[in-house]
């Protein structure tokens, strides 16, 4: 933000300064000292990353394609839907249909979305979209360099359950798999 810009409103805040702390091609973090809407004095801590798109396949059977990854940031393996970041020159569908095929080797004929979250608004400014996919048909997987990537294929249920339990925890697998829920009857 150019200094010729603060101080400028935002919201209910007053941005006095805004300075980049870190960045690579994923994310970017900056802090914005700003004037509360009570008058206050007060630091932002903000990451703005690049968006995303998450993808619940369903097959014929009733089965859905699930991705177990060991996930750096948390240091443990987690049970996902497919997701990934949005290239500058996709679209998130566009994105949602290469990590299905990267990811779990798969094409879709069919593609619904189903909106899209937010996924810790206090902090992090990263819109992650929502999609269902069904009429799959395989394709060969080819995973980013560096992606350790199992493939699990469990009843739409089972998966349900484990958000229910708590044994899932991705939040914008969670999302997406109760929202599938909710359009599928379930």
């Amino acid at each position: 933000m150019a200094s010729d810009d603060l101080p400028r409103r935002v919201g209910s805040y007053t941005v006095l300064s805004s300075r980049a702390q870190y960045e690579n091609p994923w994310m970017r973090v900056r802090e914005d000292r700003v004037i509360r809407p009570g008058g206050s004095e007060g630091l932002f801590g903000v990451v703005d990353m690049v968006g995303g798109s998450s993808v619940l396949a369903i097959d014929h059977d009733d089965s859905v394609y699930l991705v177990r990854e060991y996930k750096y940031a948390v240091g443990r393996d987690s049970l996902e839907v497919v997701s990934g970041a949005i290239d500058a020159d996709e679209t998130p569908l566009d994105a949602a249909r290469r990590e299905l095929r990267e990811e779990a080797g798969l094409i879709a004929a069919e593609w619904q979305e189903l909106g899209s979250v937010d996924p810790f608004t206090t902090a992090i400014r990263c819109t992650n979209h929502l999609f269902l996919a069904k009429a799959l048909s395989p394709t060969p997987a080819d995973p980013d360099d560096g992606e350790e990537i199992s493939l699990v294929r469990i009843p739409f249920e089972a998966a349900l359950q484990m958000v229910l339990a708590g044994e899932i925890k991705h939040a914008s697998s969670c999302i997406l798999i109760l929202r599938a829920a909710r359009l599928l009857g379930r």
